[in-house]
């Protein structure tokens, strides 16, 4: 089995969420063997802009599942959305 690359769309709970301090808080919970390959920055609307962390992942049964429930637990994120998926 390889690895699987899942963009993964992180929305904050506030337009004043700090998203410096947000991306670290993501990156610290990442479970064990996913490893993130860069971020980007979306402008939602209002001030709010969504993270979008590139997650490695290998390619096993659950796939990002455990990724999306760590994310979802960190403080100040209000909704996980996988954008896409594919395998490298």
């Amino acid at each position: 089995m390889g690895d699987v690359a899942a963009k993964i769309k992180v929305m904050p709970n506030s337009p004043d969420i700090d998203l410096d301090d947000l991306q670290d808080r993501l990156e610290e919970s990442l479970p064990q063997g996913a490893k993130i390959r860069g971020f980007q920055r979306d402008d939602v609307a209002f001030g709010l802009v969504a993270l979008l962390p590139t997650v490695i992942v290998p390619d096993g049964a659950g796939g990002t599942e455990a990724v999306e429930e760590a994310f979802n637990e960190v403080d100040g994120v209000e909704s996980v959305a996988v954008e896409n998926v594919g395998r490298l």
